[in-house]
């Protein structure tokens, strides 16, 4: 089987350590998933019941391990729901990388189910927001987003 794009984004966040992953699953981040789980000897995925946990619980784990903490959530309201725990992150200064499905972008404009504007709603807790169009982004998007969610200590989202 080829390597997909979700391949190679976990593939990016193995090379700059990540290995623990709170999420909760959805359609629209079904390709990082299934690299995740095609992976899963190198990363511990934990599945929360509700994506605000997800994202407090990676700003717990960056609290107490020193490590980027790493949430993932579906796009729509499944993303807006991280927002308090990243708000906790970006309040004590954690570093925290998000990573979100989105609405196809052939859809968007149109009412589509679960529609959000993301990089105008995250705009506030993150220092840096960007959402991969094409593939050939996705490595500069998880190097520069995890970069400066580290040495800033501050949160950074991957959609």
């Amino acid at each position: 089987m080829s390597k997909t794009v979700g391949d190679f984004f976990v593939e990016r966040l193995h090379a700059w350590g990540v290995r623990t992953i709170f999420g909760y699953p959805g359609d629209g981040i079904n390709g990082v998933l299934g690299a995740l789980q095609r992976n899963e000897d190198k990363f511990r995925f934990i599945q929360v019941r509700h994506e605000e946990m997800a994202a407090f619980m990676a700003s717990a784990y960056a609290k107490f391990s020193g490590e980027v903490g790493v949430c993932l959530s579906t796009g729509g309201p499944g993303a807006s729901h991280l927002l308090n725990g990243l708000y906790d992150a970006k309040l004590d200064h954690m570093p925290v990388l998000a990573i979100t499905g989105q609405a196809p972008r052939t859809a968007r404009g149109a009412h589509y189910q679960q529609e959000l504007n993301l990089d105008r709603m995250f705009s506030d807790v993150a220092d840096y927001v960007q959402e991969a169009y094409e593939p050939a982004q996705v490595r500069h998007i998880v190097d520069r987003g995890l970069r400066i969610a580290h040495a800033e200590n501050a949160v950074a989202i991957a959609i």
